[in-house]
């Protein structure tokens, strides 16, 4: 039994890092801003008379006590429990346990504890606060629970009292609350220190990963008024496949078709949608195509793609040190990347200046390079490759920008998450060039919408537009020129 202390004294760093974790007091419950119902929140497939109702119900905004008395009184018998058994564990041996016989030996002490103390706990009880405690010691605390949860997409943590997710496309608040800030702040930074990277007063805002590769967001006091904030976009287990797409109705099987293909044909593509719309996920299913052959340098902020090549270099920014030196910026990593012989490079997210860098690479021999951006049409998207080049601090006529993101971008692939929940494909726009000051683009496949089904999700078609693509001549240096134009005119009715 680990249980007693013995002769062998706890580091001080680390019995201070776990009673942050796990033994700080809870602190009263406020009275919450404004409650939001679980079953209509986030709930992008209402019809336009239910969200007025929605919008004009007074309740919604009405003020409710979070405070329980019973509620109370377990939260205080927790309490004493947490310090009684924090006297008892010696901290230093307990966290190299394995986490069975960790969770074991601790409700064999809250046994003990409840049977000295004549506390009010069952059995259910004692194992709940036992996994709870091995949570706080080993894992993410409170988070766990949802982070094992494979239908949560996204864990948004408001502050100590308020946590959300965000399943099948829609918000829910869920059960899970922390003790008080100091206990989000702990499993934030241990979050963060996990990656080599730090969170506090000094230095608030922080992007980070877990483990698997789920991407987290952490901002803190004093920028987060109520309360530190940790946003988790959750790291699918389940690989996500354009043939997947199509049985989930996110894009259609010929539609499905023309993206394997341009994706196979090296074929230089842009990703555009909102936050939360599936550009990554999307980047991760046409990369699919990537031969085994090739070798593929990704760059990100915070690692988060999931190549399936045996060739693939990730690398990843740094943020400055405490003086303020040391920083490596997407930039610095695209012109590095530039001198590892790569075939292809992909940016996780093109947000500034390095998308001159990813331009300059797209013509200079790296075809079939790819990355994302945020931007609502295509049309957009190209304005905002422009806008971010003007970021540089280059000075070039704009007409000499616009022709080399036409001599270089192939393909955008536009996606929006739309009111039911769903992610599709809106548009899939080819660039052809330029004609005078303009950037000539024409649509292959747009998605119409057709109404709404009984079950309150959206219906439509994706449509080809029917015209031969610019990059048939592309295609058929691979040998696919056939099947394209097939998958063009099958899904434009031309072909049956």
């Amino acid at each position: 039994m680990f249980g007693r202390r013995g002769t062998t004294e706890t580091p001080l760093a680390l019995e201070g890092e776990i009673q942050a974790a796990i033994a700080a007091p809870a602190k009263p419950i406020p009275v919450a801003a404004a409650p939001t119902p679980k079953t209509n929140s986030g709930d992008h497939g209402a019809s336009g008379e239910a969200l007025l109702a929605h919008a004009s119900d007074a309740s919604l905004i009405a003020p409710v006590q979070r405070n329980n008395p019973m509620e109370d009184e377990l939260t205080a018998t927790k309490d004493k429990i947490y310090g009684l058994l924090i006297e008892q564990i010696d901290i230093s041996t307990s966290s190299r346990l394995p986490r069975e016989e960790l969770k074991r030996q601790i409700i064999e002490l809250i046994g003990d504890i409840v049977l000295e103390q004549k506390l009010p706990l069952n059995k259910a009880e004692q194992q709940l606060l036992a996994s709870q405690i091995v949570d706080d010691m080993l894992g993410f605390g409170p988070l766990e629970p949802l982070l094992r949860d494979d239908s949560i997409n996204d864990i948004m943590v408001n502050g100590p009292y308020q946590v959300y997710i965000e399943r099948r496309g829609k918000l829910e608040l869920s059960e899970v609350k922390f003790r008080d800030n100091e206990h989000v702040m702990a499993i934030a930074t241990r979050i963060v220190t996990g990656v080599g990277r730090r969170v506090d007063e000094s230095t608030p805002i922080c992007d980070a990963r877990l483990p698997d590769g789920s991407r987290v967001n952490v901002i803190a006091q004093p920028c987060a008024i109520r309360g530190t904030s940790i946003s988790i976009r959750k790291f699918s287990q389940k690989k996500i496949t354009l043939d997947a797409m199509v049985e989930t109705k996110n894009i259609s099987a010929d539609l499905c078709k023309v993206l394997k293909i341009c994706g196979a044909i090296r074929l230089n593509i842009i990703i555009s949608g909102g936050t939360g719309s599936g550009k990554t996920t999307m980047l991760n299913a046409v990369s699919r195509m990537i031969s085994h052959g090739e070798r593929v340098v990704t760059i990100e902020d915070a690692a988060e793609l999931q190549l399936q090549q045996p060739h693939v270099v990730p690398l990843e920014t740094r943020i400055a040190n405490l003086e303020g030196d040391g920083e490596i910026t997407m930039r610095d990593l695209v012109k590095n990347a530039l001198r590892m012989r790569p075939d292809r490079i992909i940016l996780g997210e093109v947000r500034g200046p390095e998308a001159f860098d990813l331009l300059q690479a797209m013509n200079t021999g790296h075809d079939g390079s790819m990355g994302t951006l945020h931007a609502n049409t295509p049309r957009e998207a190209l304005t905002r490759l422009e806008n971010m080049i003007g970021m540089a601090g280059i000075n070039l006529p704009s007409k000499a920008v616009r022709t080399q993101i036409a001599s270089a971008v192939n393909l955008v692939i536009q996606i929006s998450r739309m009111r039911d929940g769903v992610r599709r494909i809106t548009h899939v726009t080819e660039v052809v060039g330029m004609e005078g000051d303009v950037i000539i683009t024409q649509d292959l496949f747009t998605f119409e919408f057709t109404g709404e089904n009984e079950a309150g999700k959206l219906t439509g078609e994706f449509k080809s537009s029917g015209i031969r693509p610019y990059c048939s001549q592309k295609a058929g240096y691979f040998g696919l020129e056939k099947s394209l134009i097939e998958a063009m005119m099958s899904s434009a009715g031309i072909v049956k």
